[in-house]
């Protein structure tokens, strides 16, 4: 086993799940990176998930909105840390909160809704197995637990079970 530093915490971020009418997912496209990824971010010392949400969709979007139930945990490992991701239910965006979006410029280039069938073409692997187990625990009305983006212990009858 690698020598592993006992005070190590693993890096936090809350993101959220917004929709369309015909049920497409809200993209953000970063100036920083190639993929694009859900509104959301790096919680702050002291932040709740919900508050560093609600900060990051203010700093992000300039939206203000409340945020609904937390759809999914993930334990994401990655190579230089540990991850632990949360998403929360957005819900749907009216036409005024879609007009009301002011993106950072040196932070995003732009926003789209894209099809769940095209998530695996815009994003990382591991954050659109995120994103899907997100749109399946909203669809069954539950909270999964994710370890790399795959639900765990979810029942066989949800509708994202493999």
């Amino acid at each position: 086993m690698a020598d592993v530093d006992e005070g190590a915490r693993p890096e936090c971020a809350a993101g959220v799940l917004f929709l369309d009418e015909a049920g497409d997912v809200l993209l953000v496209e970063p100036t920083y990176k190639a993929m694009w990824e859900i509104p959301g971010g790096r919680m702050e010392v002291g932040e709740s998930p919900r508050e560093a949400l609600a900060r990051e969709l203010e700093e992000e979007l300039s939206l203000t909105v409340p945020v609904g139930r937390l759809l999914v945990v993930d334990w994401a490992p990655h190579v230089r840390e540990e991850r632990v991701r949360f998403v929360f239910d957005g819900g749907v965006l009216t036409d005024e909160q879609l007009d009301a979006i002011e993106l950072p410029p040196h932070e995003l280039e732009s926003w789209a809704f894209i099809s769940p069938e095209e998530l695996f073409v815009m994003m990382e692997p591991r954050l659109s197995r995120r994103v899907t187990a997100a749109l399946g625990a909203r669809e069954a009305g539950g909270t999964w637990y994710l370890e790399n983006g795959v639900p765990v212990g979810v029942p066989l009858t949800t509708p994202h079970a493999t």
